[in-house]
């Protein structure tokens, strides 16, 4: 599980980053983009993607990933700024019950009444993580709540979109990956060079480092996932529940206890709805993993 153990780790370190931005002044939107140059080059390098086979890709279904892997990351900043690391963790990770969602409500594909219970427990989190009226004694900026259901969404719509992707046999996912960086590094750099030719901001040494930080943590957080289910290749949902479990479970430590975020009574029961969720889905496939 060592695997597991640091994927939750590069994972929680891209969210306290994030967190961590606006303190030193850091340029968000800039930094995110010199993220995804890192993250090509280790892609290159770890997993020598092969790039026969382009010309079978679904050219708007990439397109999407290129446009909502730069976005939400954006929105997810914000999250973190004014929801904090807890509910936007938590939000992310039950972003992995819209596909289930999806499957059942838009494939077509059987129902099963145990992920309709998890899916609505994951829905009921998300409702009680959301910063409702007041938090610590101050009004909750309505777009603290509002980025927290985009995070939800729009990281759903990316796992369905990467879903249908991974369908086409021919193409490796470590390729996928690899494209889906090149587009989001082409596309936030054309907005990165129009803010600049604005005015808006400028090249700065600090944000283009801080943005290869981000980008080692993002990529590491794949990389490590990856190698887990080449591990634990038996068990895919062991990894799959440790995962998401471990980063709702340690995003909340560091939220609470390092940053101080305050929580109230219905946000804390949302961690713990959120934990139950992914456990009803995804612990009676793991009963084999826990008996080796």
């Amino acid at each position: 599980m060592l695997y597991v153990f640091l994927s939750i780790c590069c994972s929680v370190v891209v969210s306290v980053l994030l967190k961590l931005a606006k303190r030193y002044h850091i340029d968000v939107f800039q930094a995110i983009t010199w993220n995804y140059s890192m993250a090509i080059l280790l892609t290159w390098v770890f997993f020598k993607p092969q790039l026969s086979h382009l010309d079978e890709l679904p050219v708007y279904n990439y397109l999407a990933l290129g446009v909502l892997f730069p976005s939400l990351f954006v929105i997810m900043a914000t999250s973190v700024r004014l929801a904090g690391i807890v509910r936007t963790d938590i939000a992310q990770r039950l972003s992995l019950f819209i596909p289930i969602f999806a499957a059942f409500f838009l494939f077509g594909e059987a129902k099963d009444a145990v992920k309709i219970i998890g899916i609505v427990l994951a829905f009921t989190a998300i409702i009680f993580s959301i910063p409702w009226g007041k938090t610590g004694g101050h009004s909750v900026n309505k777009v603290s709540w509002f980025s927290l259901v985009l995070v939800f969404i729009g990281f759903g719509i990316i796992d369905v979109l990467l879903k249908q992707i991974t369908k086409i046999s021919s193409v490796p996912f470590t390729t996928t990956i690899f494209v889906v960086f090149i587009l989001a590094f082409i596309l936030s750099m054309a907005g990165l060079i129009y803010q600049v030719a604005t005015k808006k901001t400028r090249f700065s040494w600090p944000h283009i480092l801080i943005g290869w930080i981000l980008g080692v943590a993002n990529f590491g957080n794949i990389l490590f996932y990856l190698k887990a289910h080449v591990a634990l290749a038996n068990n895919p949902s062991a990894v799959f529940s440790a995962m998401n479990i471990g980063v709702i479970m340690v995003g909340a430590f560091i939220g609470m206890f390092i940053f101080k975020e305050r929580l109230s009574l219905l946000n804390k029961i949302g961690i713990g709805v959120a934990i139950l969720a992914i456990i009803v889905i995804y612990f009676p496939q793991t009963l084999g993993f826990l008996h080796i």
